[in-house]
């Protein structure tokens, strides 16, 4: 990776903050309206029932025209999808990439790049999908990506023009972090920053020491290393980065 390793602060993640470089986000489920401390709701750390593990192989658009984040740069557009049978809603998911992606604290801090969410049926640099376990392997494994972990579709991953989110993932998050009382919503603003990183061309990073901030381009869906997660590939403005993996 080219990027330098930029020092930070470690942040701690627990159950009542989001690690946002300028304060914290809203909460899975929560109002993106600022509550007082003593409104927040509990965190949730995974969602409760079962998981649809495969779907139809189709999928439906958000047909939404988000608005420009960022705030220099050239403009990529991306369409926003989820499978028919995942028992999630376009919508709402849309939202939540937009969340990830305006940040503080995401891709578009650089200054050079702007995103926009497009309707289904428009031109883009690239989609990004929900799907189920069965369909995120076959799609994975379309564009040369294994996201097996024992012999079952576990991660997600970029394919050419696609960011595949498993949705095993969106509703479970990992083992890991769940142990360490990591809200869910963090896990959903890593997987769509990590998973868009690759889509803007940067590489799998390493945990640059014990207790240091995992970068977001870290495999923390597998391990966290030492690391404390984290969802950002911008921290005070600056790009924070590990050593090439």
């Amino acid at each position: 990776m080219r990027h330098q390793d930029v020092a930070a602060r470690p942040v701690p993640v627990g159950a009542a903050e989001l690690p946002s470089p300028e304060g914290p986000l809203p909460l899975l489920g929560s109002s993106p309206v600022t509550a007082s401390p003593s409104a927040s709701p509990s965190p949730v750390f995974q969602l409760p029932g079962p998981v649809p593990s495969a779907g139809s192989g189709r999928f439906g658009y958000d047909d939404r025209t988000g608005p420009v984040l960022g705030r220099a740069g050239g403009i990529q557009q991306y369409r926003v999808a989820v499978e028919a049978g995942s028992r999630e809603e376009a919508g709402e998911f849309g939202r939540a990439v937009q969340v990830a992606l305006t940040g503080p604290g995401s891709w578009v801090d650089s200054g050079r790049l702007r995103l926009r969410q497009v309707p289904g049926g428009t031109d883009s640099e690239f989609t990004v999908y929900l799907a189920t376990a069965r369909t995120a392997g076959r799609m994975c494994a379309q564009g040369g990506v294994d996201i097996r972990v024992d012999g079952r579709p576990y991660t997600s991953c970029r394919a050419p023009g696609k960011v595949i989110i498993n949705l095993d993932r969106w509703r479970l998050s990992v083992p890991h972090f769940v142990r360490a009382k990591v809200p869910l919503s963090v896990y959903r603003l890593y997987v769509v920053n990590h998973e868009v990183g690759h889509q803007l061309g940067h590489r799998h990073e390493r945990c640059p020491g014990k207790g240091r901030v995992a970068p977001v381009m870290m495999q923390q869906t597998l391990f966290l290393n030492g690391c404390v997660a984290n969802p950002w590939p911008y921290r005070d403005g600056r790009r924070y980065a590990g050593p090439p993996l």
